[in-house]
Order: structure tokens, then sequence, then C-alpha cells
């Protein structure tokens, strides 16, 4: 685990409470994968006291970034730095998506959920640059939650969408677009990252198909590197379940690993 007391933010774009900063730091981007997150210190004192936890969203030689929606104080703060500002940083952390076996002739379909596309992109370059061939599917309530679809088109990543109120793309579910596609043809592996109801329907059609599916969980977060066992998930383990902690043992779980609590 790196600690960067001071990654300068060198690009910035926003689309209303939606965010992607671009962090100059060798250090970050030295131990960069994709599915592994950051934790962000978001002010200098200690209102907010924790700091955020974050998904790299894409890295490069000497750069990582950022995409995230404002959801609460911690947030709202880090949506007001500015360029040429500095964040202190801890990571990257985390154990992200597998990605062995997917090359050449191999395809993977990618499944976002507003906020939980974040760290796809750099899943779905990762993949391309390995042979592999990508498709993302990207949900969100109305067209303003799907930000992020002109950078994966721009990339020449093919691109799905899905709005719940039908103002762009499929109307519908993502979920249910993605059991349209599933139906014309399958993939060698599905990864995904979203809401919990999101995954939990997308991990069940995987295991119905017996497609392999990797899903990343979302938690508020404590320490972020196992500590403080703030952040737990029931996995299978041998015969029944144990409790473990989604920043040290994941955020990437596969399909057949995670017990879903029942309504």
């Amino acid at each position: 685990m790196r600690r960067e007391p001071a990654a300068r933010i060198i690009g910035k774009r926003s689309w209303g409470d939606f965010h992607l900063l671009r962090l100059e730091s060798p250090d970050l981007a030295a131990g960069a994968s994709p599915g592994r997150f950051l934790m962000i210190r978001t002010s200098d004192g200690f209102d907010p006291l924790l700091r955020r936890p974050l998904s790299l969203h894409d890295a490069g030689d000497v750069w990582i970034e950022l995409f995230f929606r404002v959801a609460g104080r911690g947030t709202a703060l880090l949506a007001k730095k500015k360029e040429g500002e500095t964040l202190d940083c801890l990571g990257p952390l985390g154990r992200g998506f597998r990605m062995d076996g997917f090359g050449a002739g191999r395809t993977a379909w990618l499944i976002g959920g507003g906020r939980g596309v974040a760290p796809l992109y750099y899943l779905a370059r990762t993949l391309i640059s390995r042979g592999a061939g990508v498709r993302v599917f990207y949900g969100g309530k109305t067209s303003a939650e799907i930000p992020l679809r002109e950078k994966f088109e721009s990339a020449g990543i093919p691109l799905d969408c899905a709005t719940d109120d039908g103002s762009f793309g499929f109307a519908g579910f993502v979920t249910a677009l993605l059991e349209r596609a599933l139906e014309g043809g399958r993939p060698d592996g599905l990864f995904a990252c979203g809401p919990d109801a999101m995954m939990k329907r997308t991990g069940r059609m995987a295991l119905g198909l017996g497609l392999p599916a990797q899903l990343s969980l979302e938690a508020v977060m404590g320490c972020g590197f196992g500590a403080c066992w703030g952040c737990v998930h029931r996995i299978k383990k041998d015969d029944g379940g144990q409790w473990r902690k989604i920043c040290e043992d994941g955020p990437v779980f596969g399909a057949d690993e995670i017990l879903w609590e029942e309504a």
C-alpha cells in the first residue's frame, strides 16, 4: 500500500453531479490495475474524518483517473477541487478483476449501473489491449446518469445503453437489456459493478447459464485495508458462509461466491 500525500489534479470534467479527475502520480499509476481503488482524503481538517473509496477509472504511466458521483459531504467537497490542487491518497488497494484467459479470441461483456461504471472503462481498455472482444452495457435512471457514453464511444468500445425512463437507448433496466442480448449469444464471461440489485440479477443470470462472472461490490469503507471490519459481506465457505472484508478480500468476487441477503 502506498500513500501519496500530494497527487496533483491535472484534469477535470463534470456532468452535473458526476465528475472525472485526472491525478498526476507515478507511484499510484505503478500499482494500478482494473478493479482496484483508492482511499481519498477529501478535506484538510477532520470533517469528514474518514477517507472516501473511489475505483480507478483509468491509468497511464504517470497518471490515474477517478470517476465519481456526489453522494454526500465527502464527495461534495471532492467535486469542488480544482486543477492544480492536490489530494492525499492511499492505494491502490483491494483485489481487482481477474483477466487470466481473456486474450485473443475471447469475449467479455461488462455491465455497469450509474456510478458503478467507474472501473469498467479501465477494464475494457485493458481487455482490448490483450486482444479480447469487449461489449459494455451501461445503465442509468435517465440519460443524465450515463455521462460517459461519449468517452466509451470515442475509445472505440462497443456500447449498449439503457435508461429506466427510456430517455436514451433501451427503455428499462440494464439487466433487462443484458438478458435480451444473452438470448442472441453468449460471451466467455461477465464483469459487473453497480447497485446490489443490479449485480444480484446479473450474477443469477450468469449462474443460470453457466457463465463465469465477476462482480465488484460497493460498500461504505472506514479504512480501506482491512483493519476496521466495516465493509463486510457474506461469502460462501464450504457448506455455509463467512463474513469477508470487501476492501481486503475484494472488492471483486466471483458471482458463485457471493451470498445475497434475501428480503
